[in-house]
């Protein structure tokens, strides 16, 4: 994978820490609510990553988090996670 795309990876991987932290749900239950293991949620979301996922993934994350998937596109915001939050 080139670097630039790891990258990418890895800031969406830190925006769903914290947004997940945000809503306080522990990574094994995230995993479970979303049918993945706590490892793989762990490996997405490490600074060092090289673990590229799908948009399946990604959506499965948002809805798990109740969050609008393209927040995690977004720079880290207080105002946007209130605003694209699905569960108001």
């Amino acid at each position: 994978m080139q670097d630039n795309f790891l990258d990418k990876y890895r800031e969406i991987g830190r925006r769903i820490a914290f947004y997940r932290n945000k809503r306080g749900i522990s990574q094994e239950s995230l995993g479970e609510k979303i049918n993945y293991s706590k490892s793989y949620i762990s490996k997405i979301e490490a600074p060092k990553s090289e673990v590229p996922y799908s948009l399946d993934v990604l959506f499965a994350i948002a809805a798990g988090l109740e969050l609008d998937p393209a927040i995690f596109l977004l720079p880290i915001n207080e105002e946007d996670f209130e605003k694209y939050r699905t569960d108001k």
